[in-house]
């Protein structure tokens, strides 16, 4: 039984403004108490956007008491509840008013159907594999969460030339990487950046990570599919002393020549789908496989 939601979103825009007017009435009508994450309800306090707003409470950090998280916009506001989330295994939903949307996949034209199959029990939990970083000798947190949903990436800083990245697996050495950075990815990352750069499309259930080179100087270096439970070892060098770091878009700064470590995290998050939604559904809507637009 769902008796509590909380509600997050990163932006506002007064065509979405609908769309999360309809999740609120459909909450309402079945009884379920309704919080909002401070930030997000002090932008839509401030666009004078919501009715009501008074009758809702915040929350700054979740707790068990929290069943189900909603997010309101694309795939950059569900990899951001994530640190919200953290290992509270609270199942997260996306309320997909972006564009391409692989993990919002509740369509902002269905959210009174949707809404209410999911509070009557009607949905599929996908178990989703996470990214931990940490660095040799160092503290590292962003934002005190050094976890990744979709991919870590490393990628050049303020200048044109290219970084060199050594890349070990479990100790032994892979390869060096001549290249403008690199990108580690779960499945769950495998259609963002990494698709971008070439890497392969991998199912969600596949326990492995993808290591995709982007735009790599040594022609030879191709994308790689590994094994989920072996770490990945990185050290950067290159002409400039710092190079960037990102976890889901979150940056930092790092001094060349740190060591990074990449393995998978202890913990995983919960993303649910419609009973008569999945990845692959999800595929050939989004990549229009199997439709010829030439005629």
């Amino acid at each position: 039984m769902t008796n509590r939601i909380a509600i997050f979103g990163q932006s506002f825009y007064p065509e979405t403004e609908k769309y999360l007017a309809q999740l609120l009435d459909v909450l309402k009508a079945n009884a379920v108490e309704v919080i909002f994450e401070k930030d997000y309800f002090n932008l839509l306090k401030k666009e004078e956007s919501v009715e009501n707003l008074q009758d809702y409470t915040t929350f700054e950090t979740l707790d068990e008491t929290v069943d189900l998280f909603f997010t309101i916009g694309g795939d950059g506001t569900i990899l951001s509840a994530v640190k919200f989330v953290k290992k509270l295994k609270i199942p997260i939903i996306g309320i997909n008013t972006g564009r391409l949307g692989f993990l919002a996949t509740i369509h902002k034209d269905e959210i009174k159907k949707s809404i209410e199959d999911i509070l009557n029990g009607h949905y599929k939990v996908s178990e989703r594999s996470l990214l931990e970083v940490k660095l040799d000798g160092e503290d590292f947190s962003l934002d005190e969460f050094s976890y990744a949903l979709n991919d870590v990436a490393i990628s050049r800083k303020e200048t044109t030339s290219m970084i060199t990245i050594e890349t070990w697996l479990d100790e032994e050495f892979l390869n060096s990487y001549w290249s403008d950075g690199i990108i580690i990815s779960t499945p769950t990352g495998s259609t963002g950046y990494s698709l971008s750069c070439g890497g392969p499309i991998v199912t969600p259930q596949t326990k492995s990570f993808i290591i995709t080179p982007i735009a790599p100087h040594n022609l030879n270096a191709r994308p790689l599919v590994i094994p989920d439970d072996l770490e990945i070892k990185l050290k950067i060098s290159g002409r400039e002393d710092q190079y960037l770091i990102s976890l889901d878009s979150r940056l930092a700064s790092l001094d060349k020549n740190t060591i990074v470590r990449v393995k998978k995290a202890d913990f995983n998050i919960k993303l649910i789908w419609l009973q008569n939604d999945s990845f692959i559904t999800t595929l050939r809507k989004k990549l229009l496989w199997g439709q010829d637009k030439r005629n």
